[in-house]
Parts: C-alpha cells; sequence; structure tokens
C-alpha cells in the first residue's frame, strides 16, 4: 500500500465514525486515516460501511486505495448532485471541452486568415470576412433535464427543450 504508515492506539475515521474500536486488522484503517473523518462520512452516507467494506474485500489489495478514492470521489459528486451524481460533472466536462475546441477552431481561422493577409497586400477583405464555422452544438444541460417537457420517443433528434428518459439517449458529445 502506497503510502500506508503504521497505525498509532488511534482508530482509522471509519471506527471513529462507527464508534467501535478499531481492530488491528481493520479494512478501513489503511484508507481512511484518523484524520479522514469526512470523507468516510461521505462515502458511508452514500454507499454504508457495510456496502464499502464489501467491496474492500473483493477488489485486489493493490486496488484498494483508488478504489477508495474513487469511491469518495463518487460520493462527494452524489452529495453536490443526488440525481446525477459524477455523470452531471462529465457532461459539463464534455461540454467545456466542446466549446473550447470551437474556440480553438475560431482562433485557428483566424490565424490562417491573418498570416494570408500578412503575405498577400491585397488580401486585407479577407481578413476582414465572417469566420465560416459549423454551428456551435446544442447542449444538454441539468435545467434542461430537469424541465417539464416530455419526450417524444418516435424523435430520435432532441431539441434544447426536451428530457430524456435514462442516459443511454443523451448523445455523447465525443
Amino acid at each position: 500500500m502506497k503510502g500506508y504508515e503504521p497505525r498509532s492506539s488511534s482508530s482509522c475515521a471509519a471506527c471513529k465514525f462507527l464508534k467501535r474500536r478499531c481492530i488491528p486488522n481493520c479494512i478501513f484503517a489503511p484508507y481512511f486515516r484518523s484524520d479522514e473523518c469526512k470523507k468516510f462520512a461521505k462515502v458511508h452516507k452514500v454507499f454504508g460501511a457495510s456496502n464499502v467494506s464489501k467491496i474492500l474485500i473483493e477488489v485486489p489489495e493493490e486496488q484498494r486505495e483508488d478504489t477508495v478514492n474513487s469511491l469518495a470521489y463518487e460520493a462527494e459528486a452524489r452529495l453536490r448532485d443526488p440525481v446525477y451524481g459524477c455523470i452531471g460533472a462529465i457532461a459539463l466536462l464534455q461540454r467545456k471541452m466542446v466549446e473550447l475546441q470551437h474556440d480553438l477552431a475560431v482562433a485557428k481561422d483566424r490565424l490562417a486568415r491573418y498570416a494570408a493577409a500578412a503575405t498577400t497586400p491585397s488580401a486585407t477583405d479577407t481578413f476582414n470576412a465572417h469566420v465560416s464555422l459549423p454551428p456551435f452544438p446544442e447542449f444538454f444541460t441539468c435545467a434542461d433535464f430537469n424541465d417539464n417537457f416530455s419526450h417524444t420517443s418516435s424523435s430520435q433528434s432532441f431539441t434544447r427543450h426536451e428530457t430524456v428518459d435514462d442516459f443511454i439517449q443523451v448523445p455523447y458529445i465525443f
């Protein structure tokens, strides 16, 4: 276990939170140090101590630290956004990525026109021309999912003001 230090006489965060005596071979001790009570409290609130211990027992020991970090991240995201959890964060990051790709395409187009204008003195009209890029894509936001509009199952394309029944129907932005 990376970064694992032998414990002193204090209990791990899980045993402190659950108000029980921490045994020497406690499954939680290597991953929830005594000063990480809030981390365990969030994980416990979302997943429950019993489920977390079952998950940790089933996971190989070399992957347990990553598992605990994933559980802590998912618990934090689920507490912030109870409906979408980390899926909402992923959708937000995907949307931001597409916006940045669009901005990059605009910048590259402007740079190309500037370079063309610099090499040809009569190309100043080209430099001042409007950028011709594809339209910016429509995005679903969390507010769009919460709208009270209904989704018609016969339509395969979505507009900005429709809701979806499950995440399989949401088009990926990649």
